[in-house]
């Protein structure tokens, strides 16, 4: 029965389509931006491209090797003071291995909470769309029958009044009463006398 329940509570659940909901709005909310940011980039392009027009190639290859030759160096001395600083004790590599597989559980836990609730503010943006889109529905709804309705007068009936038109009132809301339809009589049916 708990895969029934589990079933059922997941095929009644709203939040997955709250999440759907949610993911749409906040991503025509994104794609509003959109043209703001290609005017942005249609305003920079002659600037940068005049850029690249006016490089010197000698120049740019010159720093490139200069930039080589140091990131070279620096590899070079990061990885001997790797070597030199070792430790060539297994049972301390062991030891950090188990460290390192440690965190990687610990970060990936902490993922997924923050997945969770990243999960959570999307449906919960989805959920307030859907009843922003439902409360509009529902004035349009609203606005439709008043429009529609008939204003309904009340009448006032005196004290005094009361006993008479309890009476009169009585006596014309009864309805005529209805007759039941008639019944016709069921034949008998009769059997044919033994010979």
């Amino acid at each position: 029965m708990a895969i029934t329940d589990d079933i059922r509570k997941a095929a009644t659940d709203p939040t997955p389509l709250y999440f759907l909901a949610g993911t749409a709005d906040l991503a025509v909310q994104q794609a509003k931006k959109v043209p703001g940011i290609v005017e942005q980039i249609r305003a920079e392009a002659p600037a940068r491209i005049d850029t690249v027009k006016n490089i010197d190639p000698n120049a740019v290859q010159e720093k490139a090797t200069a930039r080589a030759k140091v990131a070279q160096e620096s590899l070079q001395t990061k990885v001997t003071e790797l070597l030199s600083t070792l430790d060539t004790d297994l049972k301390k590599l062991g030891e950090s291995a188990q460290d390192f597989a440690l965190r990687g559980v610990g970060v990936a836990a902490e993922y997924a909470v923050k997945a969770r609730e990243t999960y959570e503010k999307v449906a919960e943006h989805g959920e307030q769309t859907v009843r922003t889109w439902r409360g509009e529905a529902a004035e349009e709804i609203e606005e439709l029958a008043i429009a529609v309705e008939p204003k309904t007068e009340t009448v006032e009936v005196k004290e005094e009044e009361k006993p008479a038109a309890a009476a009169e009132s009585a006596s014309s809301k009864k309805a005529p009463a209805k007759k039941a339809p008639a019944r016709k009589p069921v034949a008998k049916k009769t059997t044919p006398p033994a010979k």
